[in-house]
Order: C-alpha cells, then sequence, then structure tokens
C-alpha cells in the first residue's frame, strides 16, 4: 500500500463518485477503479459498498478513510518541515506572541545577530496555536508562545515561569498603593482578556489562573489582542492580568501592581520541530540561556 492508493481512495470517497474523483486526480476513470480494487484486496476488506448510487462507504471503508486523510495529513506536514530543515540559506524565521517582545526577546535578537551576523532573522508576530501551525507548514523555524499544548510533531521547551501582574487604570483605587493584590481583590472588576481567537490562548491561562482560586470576575470583555486590552484599560474599562514583562509598555494612564497568588504564572514556551537540531536552534537556545545568565533569571537548562 502506497500514498498514492490513500490519495486516490480519499479522492473517491469525498466526491462520492469515480467521475469526479478522477477529475479531480488527472487520471481516466478505468485505471483509478483498479487501484480502489487493488486496495480492497491487500486489505482483504470491502472499502465501498458494491453499486450503491451514490457511493457509500462501508463501515470498514469510514473507518480507512478517516486514518488515510490523517496520514495524508501528516505525510503533507512531515514534506514541509524536511523542507524547511534542508533550506541551504542560513535563516533563522521566528514566531512570536506579542507579549514577549516587552521582556528579554529584544535583547536575545540583538545579542545573537551580533554572535551570528551572517543568519538573516525573520519576526512573524502570531499566537502560540498559529505557531505551532507554521511550524508544521515550514513557514517558521521557532516560536516564542505561552499556552502549553502538546503535539506530536513539535517539541516545545519551557524557558521559564513568568509572575502575573494586573494593569489597572491610573488612579483606581486598587492603584492607590504598591500593596500586592490577590486575584480576589479583581472579583468586582471588569476582566480584559486577550486574544479573543484562535483558542485556546492567553486568555484561557488567565481565567484558568481565576478558576483555580473558584474565582469568578464579576464580568469579562474579550479583545482581540494585548495592545487593545492596555489601551481598554487606559480608557477604564476594566482591568486586564499580563505577564510581567508587560510593564515595559509603559503608559501615563495605566498602573501595573503585582499578584500575591502563587500560581499566577506564564509560561514562555519555546518550540521547534521535532527531531530539528540545526544550528541556529542550538545557537539561539545557548543564547537564551546566556541572556537569561546575565540577567539573573532562573532556568532549567534543555538542549536539543
Amino acid at each position: 500500500m502506497e500514498l498514492r492508493h490513500l490519495r486516490y481512495f480519499v479522492a473517491v470517497a469525498e466526491e462520492k463518485n469515480f467521475t469526479r474523483a478522477a477529475k479531480r486526480l488527472f487520471i481516466a476513470q478505468p485505471p483509478l477503479s483498479r487501484q480502489i480494487q487493488q486496495l480492497e484486496e491487500e486489505l482483504g476488506v470491502e472499502l465501498i459498498e458494491k453499486g450503491s448510487r451514490p457511493l457509500r462507504l462501508t463501515e470498514a471503508g469510514t473507518f480507512f478513510h478517516a486514518h488515510a486523510q490523517e496520514l495524508l495529513a501528516k505525510a503533507a506536514e512531515l514534506k514541509s518541515m524536511t523542507q524547511r530543515v534542508g533550506k541551504i540559506d542560513r535563516t533563522l524565521s521566528m514566531g512570536f506572541v506579542a507579549s514577549t517582545l516587552y521582556g528579554l526577546l529584544p535583547d536575545i535578537v540583538r545579542h545573537f545577530r551580533e554572535q551570528y551576523p551572517t543568519v538573516e532573522v525573520t519576526f512573524h508576530e502570531m499566537t502560540t496555536m498559529q505557531q505551532l501551525k507554521a511550524l508544521k507548514e515550514g513557514t517558521i523555524d521557532v516560536g516564542f508562545g505561552r499556552v502549553k499544548s502538546e503535539d506530536p510533531n513539535i517539541r516545545r521547551i519551557v524557558l521559564r515561569e513568568e509572575r502575573l501582574i494586573v494593569a489597572l487604570p491610573a488612579g483606581h483605587p486598587l492603584a492607590l498603593s504598591d500593596t500586592p493584590l490577590s486575584l480576589v481583590d479583581l472579583l468586582m472588576e471588569t476582566l480584559i482578556i486577550y486574544p479573543k481567537a484562535p483558542r485556546p490562548s492567553f486568555a484561557d491561562q488567565v481565567l484558568g489562573v481565576f478558576s483555580e482560586r473558584s474565582i469568578l470576575p464579576h464580568k469579562i470583555m474579550e479583545v482581540r489582542e494585548l495592545q487593545i486590552a492596555i489601551g481598554l484599560v487606559a480608557a477604564g474599562e476594566g482591568v486586564a492580568v499580563v505577564p510581567d514583562s508587560v510593564q515595559g509598555m509603559k503608559r501615563n494612564n495605566v498602573a501595573y501592581r503585582a499578584l500575591t497568588d502563587r500560581h499566577a504564572v506564564s509560561p514562555v514556551m519555546f518550540s521547534v520541530r521535532k527531531m530539528d537540531t540545526s544550528e541556529e536552534l542550538r545557537n539561539m537556545l545557548e543564547t537564551i540561556y546566556s541572556v537569561y545568565d546575565r540577567a539573573g533569571i532562573s532556568y532549567i537548562r534543555e538542549s536539543l
């Protein structure tokens, strides 16, 4: 059984017609029919109900169709990822969530460029889930995100756990003191979360922190991105729980306060294609650890 057999069968199953499937595959109908017949003979089961109009799959055919689609998708991902790894030009394409730009990512990239000036570094702002898709499609080589999500084709390294803080409108009663706040203090506030989509996202991470304390905010407002959330906080529309590094986004009408809750943290994730151990990625990881050392940030060292 070869990949072409899977492609042929999936086309027939989706078109529910041999003639349309043959046109889609750019082959004649008789050879297509023979290929499906050979596939059934090899498997020893019928995949298509004989004489059905429109064409219907047997129970075995339905099972085979679902798994054939999955295998074809994995084959396509493998092709894209291998082509990216084998690219001759020395480039490093990075996906990142917006909040990492207010932390150490700019320092990391600057140091990397100083040490490896011949490597072209490009940037793509995208959510963590978009990064996973882009890695598999070969669009980027490394992603810096925050949401923990499992994918068999992606390796994820937790670089550090960053404290969460709360952004408040300047002049808000809770902003008048430097005393750290508790999540309970935010119970009656409008909680502004981001991004609105795609999910899961940092928004779900923040809601999860509240849920762990069995706290349900009085009102929740979902917005598209971090900058909009901070802008609405400045306008007095509510408060937002954000990573500590967002304090780098200086605004006169926004105050930041620490949170006392120990579990109020957000991981910074380093995501790469599984088994991709290219020199550029190894050097980037070492640069990250070097910057962390200089900043006195604790971490657990991993290698590719």
